[in-house]
């Protein structure tokens, strides 16, 4: 890493976009709009910096990190925790945009990070899985929200709302498809998503959106990913039981549905989970035994390109 290498870290807001150099400290601020995004992206690419850092901000960075990618600038998106949790381990607990936009700098100076790739068709995919996602966890509560209500007029109520939402999810079921089939790319994976007994297509969309690196990991960069790989708790002499943690929840949500009934009609899923039981394993750690093993050997068939066989 030569001296005089330039990190940039951008705060993301939904009207602003404050921006700060490292190890300058040089601060400026671009309107997070089209006109904003377009000045933001040329004064980066004349100072052509070795890595630029936002966080992930409910959607409102996606303008600026695909206008980032288009013009082959190093875009990274990063994890809003670690960043916070990297200013906590250098003493900085003040919090403001400018702040957070000089820790985001310093962060990517110090943490290397994966390249964000902007895919336009994985970026609506993404979008239609999460409304998708929102869509079920709201007929949830509706549903669970019915059992309990008494007054007549609320009951009625809260069956339309019901309908609307079994009606809206089954649109937006139907443009996952079409947006899958219109993609060649996806399309392939797609097929071989399915052949897995106990893949269905929510769990093979939610893949392809929130998991794009899914057959150019390794096997433990993968478990990792969905949350599903053990971490060593130790100190000294102690030798604490090791547990799961992090990961993208939203990723294994789809993969433990997807563990039940691989567990239950999947003969290799089966026999694995009748061997740990067998062994005496609880419950819980055969599951997500099974997660483990099922994002594995989706992994290798897209990274080999082959369709499941038994």
């Amino acid at each position: 890493m030569t001296s005089h290498a330039v990190f940039v870290g951008i705060d993301v807001s939904k009207a602003r976009l404050d921006v700060c150099l490292w190890p300058s400290g040089e601060w400026c601020e671009f309107a997070n709009d089209a006109k904003g995004i377009r000045a933001l992206v040329r004064h980066l690419a004349r100072l052509g910096p070795a890595a630029i850092g936002l966080e992930a901000s409910g959607g409102y960075e996606r303008e600026v990190l695909a206008a980032l990618c288009e013009a082959q600038l190093p875009a990274h998106r990063l994890n809003a925790l670690r960043v916070r949790r990297f200013a906590q381990g250098c003493g900085i607990m003040a919090k403001n945009d400018r702040i957070d936009a000089a820790v985001i700098a310093r962060f990517v100076s110090c943490v290397p990070q994966r390249e964000a790739v902007h895919d336009p068709a994985a970026a609506r995919l993404t979008e239609l899985v999460t409304a998708r996602r929102q869509l079920v966890e709201e007929l949830t509560r509706c549903t669970n929200q019915a059992v309990r209500t008494v007054h007549a007029v609320l009951r009625r109520m809260t069956a339309r709302r019901v309908a609307r939402l079994k009606a809206d999810i089954l649109l937006i079921d139907q443009a996952l498809a079409e947006a899958v089939a219109a993609d060649e790319q996806m399309a392939r994976k797609n097929r071989l998503l399915r052949s897995v007994p106990g893949v269905g297509p929510v769990v093979a969309h939610t893949l392809l959106a929130l998991m794009p690196e899914l057959g150019n990991l390794t096997r433990r960069q993968a478990a990792s990913l969905v949350g599903v790989a053990p971490f060593d708790c130790e100190s000294g002499t102690f030798r604490g039981q090791r547990r799961i943690t992090g990961g993208r929840k939203p990723l294994r949500d789809a993969a433990y549905m997807a563990a039940l009934v691989a567990g239950q009609h999947n003969p290799v899923m089966k026999a694995f989970k009748q061997r740990l039981a067998e062994a005496g394993k609880p419950p819980k750690v055969i599951l997500v035994a099974i997660i483990r093993k099922l994002v594995s050997t989706l992994n290798a068939m897209i990274k080999h390109n082959q369709s499941w066989s038994a």
